[in-house]
C-alpha cells in the first residue's frame, strides 16, 4: 500500500536555475517519476512543472484515481515545480497528476509529461519505470564517430516499425525483441548502413504515423517496454547498423489528457494562437519563448541520445518552425520585432539543440528535414548557421521526381530539371531523400509514377536509384521501395513481400543491394560527396539525347557515370574523359539480374585519342535504354607499379 505523500527534492538551485534560463538538457534526471528509497521506506518520487496550479494530486490505481493525501509540495522558489514523495509505490504502476489551477475551476487529469512509459493506446496513464539497461555496444559507440563521418558512405533505410512487417498469424505488427531479430538481419541483408525509425515516442493517433507525439520521454508501448526498444537499439549496434530517430519538436496533439493547456495557463503551447496553433496539422506549437519549454525539449533530444544511445536525430518540420508566416495567410501571423517572419526563438533553440548535442554526443548525427531556402542549415553555429551536420536535399527529390514522371519523349525539353541539383549541391551538407513522404496521399508509388509499359516504368526506377547513388550526398530510401512496391504505403499494413515472388521486383531488389554494395566499397561514389573535387561534369548539356555524364573522383580512383533518361540505345556514344587508359564497366543497370535486356554492356574499354568534350581523349560507349553504367579508372598518379 502506497502512503501520504512526504515533501523531498532531488533539485539543486543550479538545476533551477538552467531550467528556468532554458539550458537545462537533462530534466529526465529530475522531473517525472524515479524509484528510490527514503528514510528506510521504498517508494517513488514525483516531479511536474505545473506553473498555474494551486494544487497537484498523483492519482492511480493504488489509491483508486483519487488524489487524497497525494498532494505534491510548490518549490519555495517559485520555478513552478510540485514535488514529493510516496512511499509503496513501485515500478509498473498506473498515475497521472490531479490538476487545480489557479485560473478556473476546471481538474485537469494529465500525464506525466517526462513520463518514461506509458499504456497502451488509447489509455493516456503514465506508468512508474525506470530507463535502466545493461548496454553491450561500446565497441559500436566508440566507433560510430567514423561511421558517422562526412567522408563515409551513409546509405539509410527509413521506417516505420509498425508496418515494416506483420506476424500474419496474430495480425499484429512485430515486436521491438522480434524486429531484433528480422528487421536487423534484413538491414545487414541489403547492405544499408543506418535505419532511421519514424517517430517511436508515444503517440494516441496510430495513422498519425507518431509524428504527433505525446511522449517525448517514452518509446510507443505498442511495441513493448522501453528496455526492449533498447536491445533492439542495441542489436543494430552489434551488427554495425546505426540508428536514427525522427524527433518532432514543432509541435504536438491537442489531445486533453496530455500538453495541452497543461495547467490552464498554456505551459507548453505559445498562447497566441497565431503563433501557438498549426493551420496544417491542426495541432499546437511549442511556446519557444519560454525558457522551460525550451529546457524540456532540449532534454527531449539529449535523452534518447544518452539513455537509447541513438546515433542521430532526424529533426522534423524544420521549416514551420523557422518562419512565423508558415502555412499562414496574410493577416494570419504577427511579424516579428524587425517586421520580418523569421520566428528568432524557434532559430535560438535550433542552433542550441545542435551546439549541446554535438558537444556532449561526438560524432552523432544532427538531421533537418528543411524544405525552403533558408541559409546556413548546416553551416556551424560559429559561422551564423544553424548548426545541422545534414539537410535533407528536397529540392532534388523534388525535382528528380518530377522530370522522371515525364514521358521520355518531352524529358530534353526539362533537362534542367535533371542537371540542375549540381548547381547547390554544396550549398549544404546533403541527403538524398526518397522517404514516406513521396508514397502516400495519393502520390502513388515509386514505380507507378515512372511512364510507360511495365518495362519502362522498372527501367526508369532502376535509372532514378542508379542515378540516385552516384550523385553527391547521402542516401535514404523508405521501406518497399527496395522491392519497387506497386501500392502507396499503408500504415496498417505490411510492405509487400510477396512482391518479391516477381521477377521485375526481385531485380529492383538485387538492385539495391548491388548499389549499396558498390556505395559503400567505391571510396570514389562517397569520399568527396561534400566537396568539389569529388565530382566532374563530362556533359550536362546533351538535351537532345537527355544524357548526362559525370565523374565522381576519390583519391585514387575515378568512376564516370553515364545515365540515359530515354528509351533510345546508342551503341556508339562518344564523351571526352579526364584520363586516358582503360576504364572498366563496374556496373549496368540494364543487367539480366535486374529484369534488364542484358544487352548494351562495355567490358574493358580503352580511350581513344579522340578530342572531345574539352578533353585529349574519349571513349566509345553503348549506353543501353533507360540505363545507367559506371565505368571505373585507378588514377595514374597513384599507380604504384
Amino acid at each position: 500500500m502506497s502512503g501520504k505523500a512526504l515533501p523531498h527534492t532531488i533539485f539543486t538551485e543550479f538545476d533551477i536555475y538552467l531550467f528556468k534560463t532554458g539550458q537545462h538538457h537533462q530534466l529526465y534526471n529530475k522531473l517525472g517519476n524515479r524509484q528510490i528509497e527514503l528514510n528506510g521506506s521504498k517508494g517513488t518520487y514525483f516531479a511536474v512543472y505545473a506553473p498555474a496550479a494551486r494544487s497537484v494530486q498523483v492519482i492511480g490505481n493504488f489509491n483508486n484515481w483519487e488524489g487524497a493525501n497525494y498532494d505534491l509540495f510548490v518549490r519555495w522558489d517559485g520555478s513552478g515545480i510540485w514535488e514529493g514523495f510516496i512511499p509503496g509505490i513501485d515500478r509498473g504502476e498506473m498515475y497521472k497528476y490531479k490538476i487545480y489551477s489557479h485560473y478556473d475551476s476546471k481538474v485537469r487529469e494529465k500525464s506525466d509529461p517526462y513520463g518514461f512509459y506509458f499504456e497502451m493506446a488509447p489509455g493516456t496513464a503514465c506508468i512508474t519505470w525506470d530507463t535502466w539497461f545493461e548496454w553491450d555496444d561500446g565497441e559500436w559507440m566508440k566507433k560510430r564517430k567514423d561511421f558517422n563521418a562526412y567522408d563515409s558512405p551513409i546509405s539509410i533505410y527509413e521506417v516505420h516499425l509498425g508496418s515494416w512487417k506483420k506476424q500474419l498469424s496474430e495480425l499484429r505488427s512485430l515486436h521491438y525483441s522480434e524486429l531484433a531479430e528480422e528487421l536487423v538481419d534484413y538491414v545487414v541483408k541489403m547492405g544499408f548502413t543506418h535505419v532511421e525509425l519514424l517517430p517511436v515516442t508515444e503517440h494516441p493517433f496510430y495513422p498519425s504515423w507518431g509524428y504527433l507525439s505525446t511522449g517525448f520521454f517514452a518509446p510507443t508501448s505498442r511495441f513493448g517496454a522501453p528496455q526492449e526498444l533498447m536491445s533492439l537499439i542495441q542489436a543494430f549496434h552489434k551488427a554495425g547498423i546505426g540508428v536514427i530517430l525522427d524527433w518532432v519538436p514543432a509541435h504536438f496533439p491537442a489531445d486533453d489528457s496530455w500538453l495541452a493547456d497543461f495547467d490552464g495557463s498554456h505551459v507548453y503551447e505559445h498562447p497566441n494562437p497565431k503563433k501557438g496553433y498549426h493551420p496544417d496539422w491542426n495541432s499546437l506549437i511549442f511556446n519557444f519563448e519560454r525558457p522551460e519549454i525550451q529546457s524540456f525539449l532540449l532534454s527531449s533530444a539529449h535523452f534518447w541520445l544518452d539513455r537509447y544511445h541513438i546515433d542521430g536525430l532526424r529533426v522534423d518540420a524544420v521549416a514551420s518552425m523557422l518562419y512565423l508566416d508558415y502555412s499562414r495567410n496574410e493577416g494570419e501571423w504577427d511579424p516579428n520585432e524587425y517586421g520580418g517572419n523569421e520566428n528568432f526563438p524557434a532559430i535560438g533553440f535550433l542552433k542550441n539543440l545542435n551546439q549541446s548535442t554535438y558537444e556532449r554526443f561526438p560524432g552523432i548525427m544532427m538531421m533537418a528535414e528543411e524544405s525552403t531556402a533558408f541559409q546556413g542549415i548546416t553551416r556551424p553555429v560559429y559561422q551564423g548557421g544553424l548548426g545541422f551536420g545534414f539537410k535533407w536535399m528536397m529540392g532534388w527529390m523534388n525535382d528528380t521526381l518530377r522530370y522522371l514522371e515525364r514521358n521520355p519523349i518531352y524529358r530534353k525539353y526539362h533537362h534542367n530539371e535533371i542537371s540542375f541539383s549540381m548547381a547547390y549541391a554544396y550549398s549544404e551538407t546533403y541527403i538524398l531523400p526518397l522517404s514516406h513522404d513521396e508514397v502516400v496521399h495519393g502520390k502513388r508509388s515509386l514505380v507507378y509514377k515512372m511512364p510507360g509499359d511495365d518495362w519502362q516504368r522498372f527501367a526508369n526506377l532502376r535509372l532514378l536509384y542508379s542515378y540516385m547513388f552516384s550523385h553527391p550526398g547521402h542516401k535514404l530510401l523508405f521501406m518497399g521501395n527496395e522491392i519497387g512496391q506497386t501500392s502507396e504505403w499503408n500504415v496498417d499494413g505490411s510492405v509487400e513481400w510477396h512482391l518479391l515472388d516477381h521477377d521485375p521486383h526481385k531485380g529492383i531488389w538485387q538492385l539495391i543491394l548491388d548499389l549499396n554494395a558498390l556505395f559503400t566499397s567505391e571510396p570514389a561514389l562517397y569520399q568527396y560527396s561534400f566537396v568539389y573535387k569529388g565530382f566532374q561534369w563530362i556533359d550536362h548539356g546533351d538535351h537532345e539525347n537527355s544524357i548526362l555524364a559525370y565523374v565522381r573522383h576519390s583519391e585514387k580512383e575515378m568512376i564516370l557515370v553515364v545515365c540515359n533518361f530515354t528509351p533510345s540505345v546508342h551503341d556508339d556514344y562518344r564523351l571526352g574523359i579526364p584520363e586516358e587508359g582503360t576504364w572498366k564497366e563496374i556496373f549496368n543497370s540494364n543487367s539480366t539480374k535486374f529484369w534488364g535486356t542484358g544487352e548494351h554492356h562495355n567490358g574493358k574499354v580503352l580511350t581513344d585519342k579522340i578530342e572531345s568534350h574539352g578533353f585529349d581523349q574519349s571513349l566509345s560507349l553503348e549506353i543501353p535504354p533507360l540505363g545507367v553504367i559506371y565505368l571505373k579508372k585507378k588514377k595514374k598518379r597513384n599507380a604504384k607499379k
